[in-house]
C-alpha cells in the first residue's frame, strides 16, 4: 500500500481505522469507572471528580498530544518508539537509546496485561445472565485460541473488526446517552474544577490516578499503529470514538448517582446501564471487542520486536509471512512468550479487578519516553521554538510523573511483572551495546588496495577454485573499505580463488519500505562492491534480492557477465553462488572487567539461541559456508608463565 492510499479517506478506510486503531482505547469503559469508585462510598465528589479527569485525560493526553503531536511524527507514514527512534536518533548522540529501549520494553509488556484484563471484564459480564459462571476457564480458553490462530494470520477475520468496532462504539454511545438523559446534570462534571477538586479535597484523592489513567492506555499503541491507516484516518475517526467513550463514561457516572446505592456491591457500571434484555447481547459484542483489542496488541507486539531486530535491539528470531500481506508478520517465539504471560496472569490475579492494580504502570514509562523522543522531534525535525516545545513537555512532563507516581504505588501488586520487564530490559541493552563494542573491534582495509592481489589470485590456476561467484557480507558503509578479516579469510591458509569476488553491504534505511540497491565496480567483471538498502520494517531476503541483483546485471549487459560461464554445468544448470559468512567466538586469550565480559558473555550466549545469520539473511538454501573468528578485545597481557629450570 503506497503513501497515497494510506492517507486517502473513504468510508471503507475510516472503517479499518476503527478496527485497528481502537481496541485498546475503546474497551477502557468496560473497566476504567469500576476502577476509580472500587469499594468507596458513592457520592458527587467522586463520581463528578472521577469522570472529569477521565474527560480531560483523553483530551491532553490522547487528543493533544497523540492525536495532534505525535502522529505529525511519522517516518514515511509509520509510526510507534522505533520509528520516532530511527527519526531523531542522529540528534540523541546516543542519549535517545535508553529512552527507547525502556519505551519498547514497556510496550511489549503491556501485551501480557492488556489482553487478560479486556477479556476478563468482558466474560465477567457473564456473572449477570448465569450467576456464579466460572469465567477463569472461559477467558484462558479465549486468550490461548487467539493465539493459537496467530500462525494463520488475520487477513481474513481483519474483514470484520471495523464493523464490529463500529457496532461497539455506536453501542457505547446509545447506552451512555440513555443514561445521560436520566441524570442531564452530569454534563457539569465536564467542568475541569470537579476534576482538581477530586484530587485535592478527596482522601487519597490523588492515587485515583492510578485508575482514571486507565482511560488512555491505548493512546501509546494508536501512534504504533499509525502505518496501517494514515494520522488524516485516525484523527477523523477519534472524533467518533471520542464522543462514544465520553458520552458512555457520563453515562456510567450518571447511573452510579441516581441508582440510590452507597456501594457498587461487585457490580460493573459498564453492564448495570444494559438493558436487562440486552445483557448477552452486550456481553458478547463486548468479548469480540476486546478480542479486537488483544488481536491489535499481539500484531503490535509482532511488529516492534520485527523492528527491533532491523535496529538492533534484539537478537535474530524466526519470522513467518502467513500472508503475502506487507506486515503480516507471525514470530512463534514472541507469540509463545505472550501466551504464556497472559494465561499466568489470569491464573495469578483471578479477575480484572486484581487486575487493574497491576495495569498502567508500565504505559506511563513508555508516554514518558515517547515524550523524550518527541522533544527531539519538535525541536530538530519540526524547529518549532524552543520556549514552545519548552511549554509542551513541561505540561506532559506534570501529567505524566503524576500518573507515574500514582501508579508506582502498585508495585507491591506487580513486582513478579517487573522480573518480565527487567528480562525485556537487559535482552534489548545488552544486545545494543554488546554490538556496539564489537563494532568498535572491526578493522576496515582499503579494498581497492587489495583489488591487484585478487586479480592475481582469480587467475592463478595453481589453486583450485573455490567458487565462481564468491560472495561475502560486509558491514562496510564505505564503497571502498572491507573488513580485515574478510581479507584473511579469502588469502589466509588455503586462499580462496573465484572468478567474480562480490561484497554485499546490507544497509538498514530510516524509510521502514525502502527496498533498492547500489553497485560499484571496483574491478572489470572481478571485484564487485552491492550496497542493498533495505527497510526496517521489510526481513531481507539477501538470497533472492542477490540472484535478482545479477539477473538484472546480466540482462542489462552492464558487467560482461552475460559473456563468461557463472559456474552452471550440464548437470546442474544452476550458477555457482558461494556465500560465506564469518562467525566470531570470544578467544580464550581474553581477559575482561566485570561489566565488559559478563555483557559479551551473554550477547554470545543470546547469539547462540537467536536465528543463524544463514537463516536471518534467508541463506538457507544457497551453498553456505560459516567460518568461526576468534575475537580478543581485551589480550590477557601480564602472563605469570616461567621456565622452571633457569
Amino acid at each position: 500500500m503506497n503513501q497515497s492510499t494510506k492517507h486517502k479517506i473513504t468510508a471503507l478506510t475510516l472503517l479499518v481505522a476503527l478496527g485497528i486503531i481502537y481496541g485498546d482505547i475503546g474497551t477502557s469503559p468496560l473497566y476504567v469507572m469500576k476502577a476509580i469508585i472500587g469499594d468507596k462510598p458513592i457520592n458527587e465528589l467522586l463520581v463528578y471528580g472521577g469522570v472529569s479527569c477521565v474527560f480531560w485525560t483523553l483530551t491532553f493526553q490522547t487528543t493533544l498530544k497523540y492525536i495532534i503531536l505525535t502522529l505529525s511524527a511519522d517516518n514515511h507514514g509509520e509510526g510507534g518508539v522505533f520509528s520516532l527512534y530511527a527519526l531523531v536518533k542522529r540528534f540523541g548522540k546516543g542519549k535517545l537509546v535508553i529512552p527507547t529501549i525502556l519505551g519498547a520494553t514497556t510496550l511489549l509488556a503491556d501485551g501480557i496485561i492488556t489482553p487478560p484484563i479486556s477479556v476478563a471484564s468482558a466474560v465477567e459480564g457473564l456473572g449477570d445472565v448465569i450467576p456464579n459462571i466460572p469465567t477463569i476457564p472461559i477467558v484462558v480458553v479465549i486468550i490461548s485460541l487467539l493465539f493459537i490462530f496467530q500462525r494463520f494470520g488475520t487477513h481474513k477475520v481483519g474483514s470484520i473488526f471495523g464493523p464490529a468496532m463500529f457496532v461497539w462504539f455506536c453501542m457505547l454511545f446509545i447506552l451512555g446517552v440513555s443514561q445521560i438523559l436520566i441524570h442531564p446534570g452530569i454534563i457539569k462534571a465536564l467542568n475541569p474544577m470537579y476534576g482538581y477538586e477530586l484530587l485535592t479535597q478527596y482522601p487519597k484523592g490523588f492515587w485515583l490516578l492510578g485508575a482514571v489513567f486507565l482511560c488512555t492506555t491505548g493512546a501509546e499503541a494508536l501512534y504504533s499503529d499509525l502505518g496501517h491507516c494514515g494520522k488524516e484516518n485516525i484523527r477523523l475517526t477519534w472524533v467518533f470514538v471520542k464522543i462514544s467513550l465520553v458520552a458512555n463514561y457520563l453515562g456510567q457516572s450518571a447511573w452510579l448517582m441516581s441508582q440510590g446505592k452507597q456501594f457498587l456491591e461487585g457490580r460493573n457500571p459498564f453492564y448495570a446501564i444494559m438493558p436487562h434484555w440486552f445483557l448477552l447481547a452486550g456481553v458478547i459484542i463486548s468479548t469480540f471487542a476486546t478480542i479486537i483489542a488483544s488481536q491489535a496488541l499481539i500484531s503490535g507486539s509482532f511488529t516492534l520486536i520485527n523492528e527491533a531486530i532491523s535496529l538492533n535491539f534484539w537478537p535474530r528470531v524466526t519470522l513467518k509471512n502467513p500472508t503475502n500481506l506487507k506486515g503480516q508478520i507471525y514470530i512463534p517465539s514472541i507469540n509463545n512468550i505472550l501466551w504464556f504471560g497472559c494465561v499466568l496472569m489470569i491464573l495469578y490475579f483471578k479477575n480484572s479487578t486484581n487486575m487493574e492494580a497491576a495495569y498502567g504502570f508500565s504505559i506511563t514509562i513508555a508516554m514518558m519516553m515517547t515524550t523524550v523522543l518527541l522533544g527531539y522531534y519538535l525541536i530538530y525535525i519540526k524547529k518549532v521554538k524552543l520556549s514552545l516545545v519548552t511549554l509542551i513537555l513541561v505540561v506532559f512532563t506534570i501529567i505524566e510523573v503524576s500518573f507515574f507516581i500514582a501508579n508506582v504505588s502498585k508495585i507491591k501488586q506487580r513486582w513478579m511483572f517487573l522480573f518480565f520487564e527487567l528480562f525485556i530490559f537487559m535482552v534489548m541493552y545488552v544486545w545494543y551495546y554488546s554490538r556496539k563494542i564489537n563494532n568498535t573491534f572491526l578493522r576496515f582495509t582499503n579494498l581497492m588496495e587489495q583489488t591487484p592481489l585478487l586479480q592475481e589470485l582469480s587467475e592463478d590456476d595453481s589453486i583450485p577454485k573455490y567458487a565462481t561467484h564468491l560472495i561475502y557480507l560486509s558491514k562496510a558503509d564505505k564503497t571502498y573499505e572491507i573488513e580485515e578479516k574478510i581479507i584473511k579469510s579469502i588469502f589466509a591458509k588455503k586462499p580462496k580463488r573465484a572468478d567474480v569476488y562480490w561484497f554485499l553491504h546490507i544497509n538498514r534505511t530510516n524509510d521502514p519500505f525502502a527496498l533498492n540497491y547500489e553497485v560499484v565496480e571496483l574491478l572489470d567483471d572481478k571485484v564487485i562492491k552491492v550496497v542493498l538498502n533495505v527497510g526496517f520494517r521489510i526481513q531481507p531476503k539477501v538470497e533472492l534480492y542477490f540472484k535478482k541483483i545479477v539477473q538484472e546485471l546480466v540482462e542489462r549487459k552492464e558487467l560482461n557477465l552475460h559473456i563468461r560461464p557463472d559456474g552452471s554445468t550440464k548437470y546442474n544448470n544452476e550458477p555457482d553462488f558461494k556465500f560465506v559468512i564469518i562467525e566470531k567466538f570470544i578467544s580464550v586469550e581474553n581477559e575482561f572487567a566485570f561489566k565488559e565480559g559478563w555483557m559479551l558473555t551473554t550477547y554470545f550466549w543470546l547469539k547462540k539461541l537467536s536465528l543463524s545469520d544463514e537463516k536471518a539473511f534467508g541463506l538457507d538454501k544457497s551453498d553456505v559456508k560459516i567460518e568461526e573468528y576468534p575475537m580478543v578485545y581485551s589480550p590477557t597481557l601480564n602472563i605469570p608463565l616461567h621456565r622452571k629450570n633457569e
